[in-house]
Formats: C-alpha cells, sequence, structure tokens
C-alpha cells in the first residue's frame, strides 16, 4: 500500500495528516514545526511515504531541507495552486488544510517549487518549474529567528533563535 502525507505548516507547529492511496485517513497528528520533530513524528508512524507535501511559506526552505536530509521524499507545492484546493472545504483549519495537502500529494494534483535553502544570505528563494511565481521569504524566519513576546511581559518582544543555526549553517540574528 502507498502512503502520502501533507504538512500544514505554522511557527509554532505542524499539522500532519496521511492518506493511503484509496485516500482513506490513517494517521493524524501534531509536532513542532522543526526538522528533527517531523522528522521523528513522520518515522513514529511506521509507514513509507511516497510523497510528504508542504505548501511554499517562510520556513519551507529549513524544513524542506531537514526533510531531504533525512531522506524523506518531501515536496514543496506552490501555494496558489494548493490555496485553490483548499478552498473548498468549508472550515479552513490546520487539520483540514494538512488533509486537503496530503490529498494533493495522493493525486499528483500539483506543481513543484524548487527551494534554494543553501543561499541563506540572500533569503530563501522559490520559483515554479514553469518559471510563473517567485517569492522572497520573511528573512526573519529564513535567518531562523522567531519574535515570541518575552514571559514576563506580553507586548515587549525579543528574538528567539532557532534550532538550525546550531548546524552552522544558517545565520544567527537576534536583537537588543
Amino acid at each position: 500500500m502507498k502512503y502520502f502525507a501533507g504538512l500544514d505548516v505554522s511557527l509554532e507547529e505542524t499539522a500532519i495528516c496521511v492518506v493511503d492511496e484509496t485516500g482513506r485517513i490513517v494517521k493524524e497528528l501534531r509536532a513542532a514545526s522543526e526538522p528533527e520533530a517531523l522528522v521523528a513524528a513522520l518515522q513514529e508512524t511506521g509507514l513509507v511515504l511516497e510523497r510528504i507535501g508542504l505548501e511554499a511559506c517562510s520556513l519551507t526552505a529549513w524544513l524542506h531541507e531537514g526533510l531531504t536530509q533525512a531522506g524523506l521524499p518531501a515536496i514543496c507545492i506552490e501555494t496558489r495552486q494548493a490555496n485553490a484546493a483548499m478552498k473548498t472545504m468549508p472550515n479552513k483549519t490546520d487539520r483540514n488544510d494538512a488533509r486537503a495537502l496530503a490529498q494533493i500529494m495522493r493525486t499528483g494534483w500539483f506543481r513543484q517549487v524548487q527551494s534554494r535553502a543553501g543561499n541563506a544570505a540572500c533569503g530563501a528563494h522559490f520559483w515554479s518549474r514553469a518559471g510563473r511565481s517567485s517569492t522572497r521569504c520573511g528573512l526573519s524566519k529564513t535567518w531562523c529567528v522567531r519574535f515570541c513576546a518575552k514571559p514576563e511581559s506580553s507586548s515587549a518582544h525579543h528574538a528567539e533563535p532557532l534550532s538550525p543555526i546550531a548546524s552552522g549553517k544558517w545565520l544567527a540574528a537576534t536583537l537588543p
């Protein structure tokens, strides 16, 4: 049996849905939006996945690189095409979006985009194979900085470095 996964990525957490070749939902789970956590969650399912789809977004270069380095068949898909498919769903939730992405992976109805993750100094770029769209992602997330409220004050903000900084591939940017 073939299995396909859809990942709906948000800044803190990723919704994951796995479907079989008939479209039946096999597993749904959540994991932190970090490559190591996603790899662990997908491997814990015990299923051999044909394709793992995620929409092109600000964290995609980092996540895609981590998933592919772990030997998982991750595919970044064009945002506009994914959104067109997800518009038909009555309730827009992370869980439903992950379900829709898994079905898109199963049917093969997607346009793959490529990631230039190695060029972090220039930001992460995504372009479609057809050359129709080009998106420059937010540098704060591309350079592995997540902005969050300080625990002692909900109005003050600080930069919190993400884990890939330790790998030496990404430049850490912090605010005073």
